[in-house]
């Protein structure tokens, strides 16, 4: 199988909950949210590769 590799543009926010805000402007409703960065990154690779 023959995988093509993409590259994402991914914002990065913290709310004024404290929470860290990830989304993907070239993936329309492709984001996710987390406490830390370092738990944000997996979650948004896994939502654009769900995507």
């Amino acid at each position: 199988m023959d995988l093509k590799k993409f590259n994402f543009t991914i914002l990065i926010e913290k709310d004024e909950d404290g929470l860290y805000i990830a989304s993907v402007p070239a993936l329309r409703g492709c984001h996710t949210q987390a406490k830390t960065v370092e738990e944000l990154l997996p979650r948004i690779k896994e939502a654009i590769e769900l995507y």
